[in-house]
């Protein structure tokens, strides 16, 4: 029955994404070129749409209902972050009410039962309650990871093509726990996203927008955190390593910004895709290398689950090292920014002045 739901839910993306576009063309909901941006022609977005509409149809056909998660305060927050990316895509909304919007949908999940409570410390073998603060951290989280897949829809179909990897990991691995919520709703996305990805995939033929991006974001920060509430072991480590090149890309740009003291809100063209493309990769090979490091996040992920303690330990410090190595290397920060690299060097030097 899944797999019918899936091939459904990927026929209709395909079939709708083309109505979209012409929908999109038509109320003028476009993205134009500018120096911020890759693309050189006006390009229709609003592609998100397509997504969700298709989700909803594999919704009605597996409904799947349990009575233990909050399956209509989900759906709701998907449409309020669907209302809200439709609205940027067409008016190009403030910041300021867009995170308005994301932080309703956030909170009509929250009120349904969707929440963490607590993160696991394996090393030191104890668990943080959130007691009062378990509302505000779930909200920070599911904004955080909403607007992190957001950020790095800077290419053609890089944000389909990382959330469709992060989501067949999120539902794989919530198959073999037994979560069968997620892994019904996990696939049903990946369906409706792969059907995106066909008109989106460069030279793409339409943007999935706001709409699309923060509905990922969105249905992927839930996702996050239902599939891996029962773990005793690994709790919220797991979905971060998934969520390793979207969670990463955003936290170097923090950081970036407050190097170069700049505000934190302030837009720039130093993001991964970016520092890629200056690297001289072309646009597709700048996109398979983001999925290639999104699968190594994955394969950590999935690694970590199956390891002991201390064979966790050395996945995410390997998996810890990788990333800045590769963002020093690529100049996520600043090209002058390269502690690592630094420390390396003197480690060596001093080395051979030993010997």
């Amino acid at each position: 029955m899944l797999l019918i739901t899936a091939i459904v839910c990927f026929l209709a993306s395909v079939a709708l994404t083309p109505l979209v576009k012409k929908f999109a063309i038509y109320i003028g909901a476009v993205d134009k070129p500018n120096q911020r941006k890759v693309h050189q022609r006006v390009m229709p977005r609003l592609g998100g749409l397509a997504i969700f509409i298709s989700m909803v149809i594999g919704f009605a056909i597996a409904q799947p209902f349990d009575d233990d998660i909050a399956t209509w305060p989900i759906l709701l927050g998907a449409t309020i972050i669907v209302i809200t990316g439709v609205f940027d895509d067409r008016f190009e909304i403030s910041p300021k009410v867009k995170l308005l919007g994301q932080i309703l949908a956030a909170g009509v999940v929250i009120y349904g039962g969707v929440q963490v409570e607590s993160i696991n410390l394996p090393l030191f073998e104890a668990t943080i309650e959130f007691g009062i603060f378990t509302i505000p951290f779930t909200l920070l989280w599911i904004v955080g990871i909403t607007n992190a897949i957001n950020l790095i829809d800077g290419l053609d179909g890089l944000a389909a093509g990382v959330s469709s990897i992060v989501l067949i990991t999120i539902s794989a691995m919530a198959m073999v726990m037994g979560n069968t919520f997620v892994v019904v709703m996990g696939t049903i996305l990946l369906a409706s996203t792969l059907g995106f990805l066909i008109y989106n995939f460069h030279p793409a033929k339409i943007f999935m927008g706001d709409t699309g991006a923060l509905l990922l974001g969105f249905m992927i920060s839930v996702f996050s955190i239902l599939g891996f509430k029962s773990i005793t072991v690994y709790s919220l480590i797991l979905p971060i390593i998934i969520l390793g090149v979207p969670i990463s890309d955003t936290l170097f740009a923090i950081i970036r910004r407050i190097v170069n003291k700049k505000p934190l809100s302030a837009p720039d063209k130093s993001h991964l895709h970016h520092c890629l493309l200056r690297l001289g990769f072309s646009h597709r090979q700048t996109v398979l290398i983001i999925y290639a490091m999104s699968a190594f996040f994955a394969i950590a992920a999935v690694m970590l689950s199956n390891s002991t303690l201390w064979g966790a330990t050395l996945i995410i410090a390997v998996v810890l090292l990788v990333t800045q190595l590769v963002a020093e290397r690529v100049g996520l920060v600043s090209e002058n920014y390269r502690p690592v690299h630094k420390l390396f060097r003197k480690i060596t030097a001093s080395g051979r002045r030993s010997a």
